[in-house]
């Protein structure tokens, strides 16, 4: 048997798209992108094997089309399809219509892709393996009458969340009962509208924490490999900004805890391919939660692969195909790296601001890796997601890796776009920052502290 599929068909677009293209290129695999006309200027087009555009006039529904896609692959004779993150990559339908079409899906089953997207399902699967959660590992909160009978439970203040929610949407935070009932009744409202379900669910707000993730791969034969961890708590609105690997100041007890966890809820449901496992962690007290577990690649992926000297994509491709890792495989912890998220948005209120690219200078160099969707001419589009490019470093320590990512920073010139790289080198310069003392409060205090000194100055101007 091949060690990987004799082709790809990436159902993604940018960055991922180009991401996933580099390493199946370079394994021999035959790759074929899709894209919408928006997209045809995008490299990713161009580098892939062969490329086939998608029909429809709004470009985010195109990619949606699992249909189309599956016809794609069929005219192709593609032998399986990676979905990158975003858009299908969690769709447990679109993953259960691929393996039907006798398609090799890159990723878990539909079934591992039900049970943890949904997460009253994953915090109950989780629980019965030993992992701690927040609040009851019952079943969705029907009622406001019924929410503010767990919160009593559970202690306010509590965190409000959409079962089926993500990236910050359908979250409030509640203090007493009478903030409980009005936030459980919007957060239920949205999550009907946003993710076709309105299953809610409560669990203890912590004021100070921190949000550790662990990368994992599991096998076929039910093994699970922990990959180390990333501290992603710099995030403005629930979504994240800066992430480091390992997690800074992490007591070595608590890392292995953590580790272990992350392994006991990907084996709790015979996870197979590559899966992050969140956790959100008390600074005051040290105790740790399950928060989700993606099933997918991550973003910021890239900074586990240059602290163990592995190629995740190329892992994924083995395991689908063979159901273990690579023969090579022989990951092995050493330095510190960040990930800078590169965003087409307004640095103070993080208001999307897509636009042309101009000119594209990227920093390079020892320990510099940059992945990016797009080059000198191409255009981030008002119909997708604004980022722009993942800034990535490797150092020695945390020290060296801190220093070179503002050095990183200074280099890379976007012309044409408003960018949120101001304000990233707001919090690479900061004490807290630097101390890696810091938890998921941090990017709020370093605006709130730039409004004061903003204010100041023009008191005294």
């Amino acid at each position: 048997m091949s060690q990987y599929p004799e082709s790809v068909l990436v159902a993604n677009r940018g960055e991922i798209a180009r991401r996933i293209i580099r390493t199946a290129n370079q394994l021999g695999v035959r790759t074929i992108a899709v894209y919408h006309e928006v997209d045809a200027n995008l490299p990713y087009v161009a580098e892939a094997s062969e490329a086939v555009q998608l029909t429809g006039e709004i470009p985010v529904k195109s990619y949606l089309d699992s249909a189309q896609l599956l016809e794609v692959a069929k005219a192709v004779n593609a032998a399986s399809i990676h979905p990158g993150y975003g858009f299908l990559a969690e769709s447990a339908t679109f993953a259960r219509a691929v393996q039907a079409a006798g398609v090799k899906w890159i990723g878990p089953s539909a079934e591992v892709i039900e049970v943890m997207g949904d997460k009253v399902e994953s915090r109950r699967t989780v629980a019965a393996a030993g992992v701690p959660i927040s609040g009851d590992a019952g079943a969705a909160l029907e009622t406001a009458d019924e929410a503010v009978a767990a919160a009593q439970e559970v202690g306010y203040p509590v965190m409000v969340k959409a079962s089926a929610g993500g990236g910050g949407i359908g979250m409030a935070v509640a203090h007493d009962a009478e903030q409980l009932r009005k936030a459980f009744e919007n957060t239920k409202s949205m999550a009907g509208r946003s993710f076709d379900s309105d299953r809610v669910f409560i669990e203890r707000f912590v004021a100070s924490a921190r949000h550790v993730e662990v990368q994992v791969l599991g096998l076929a034969d039910g093994t699970v490999i922990a990959l180390g961890e990333r501290d992603c708590s710099t995030q403005r609105r629930h979504q994240k900004l800066i992430e480091e690997s390992p997690a800074p100041h992490l007591d070595p007890a608590v890392r292995e805890r953590l580790i272990q966890c992350a392994i006991d809820s990907a084996a709790s449901v015979g996870y197979e391919n590559a899966g992050t496992v969140e956790f959100l962690l008390d600074t005051v007290t040290g105790d740790f939660v399950f928060l989700e577990m993606n099933t997918r690649i991550q973003v910021e992926h890239p900074i586990t692969e240059m602290t163990h000297g592995v190629d995740l994509v190329q892992q994924q491709l083995s395991i689908a195909q063979t159901g273990t890792t690579t023969e090579d495989f022989a990951p092995a912890q050493n330095g510190h790296a960040f990930e800078l998220r590169i965003c087409a948005e307004d640095p103070k209120k993080f208001f999307p601001r897509p636009g042309p690219v101009n000119t594209f200078t990227v920093p390079a160099g020892e320990g510099i890796r940059v992945d990016s969707g797009y080059t000198a001419g191409t255009e981030v589009s008002q119909h997708f997601d604004s980022l722009v490019a993942k800034v990535c470093v490797w150092g020695r320590d945390r020290g060296d890796a801190l220093q070179r990512a503002i050095n990183a920073l200074d280099e890379l010139e976007i012309d044409g776009l408003i960018t949120n790289k101001p304000f990233l080198d707001e919090i690479l310069r900061s004490a807290e920052f630097d101390s890696g003392h810091y938890d998921t409060s941090l990017v709020e205090r370093i605006q709130k502290r730039l409004k004061e000194e903003a204010k100041l100055a023009k008191r005294s101007a």
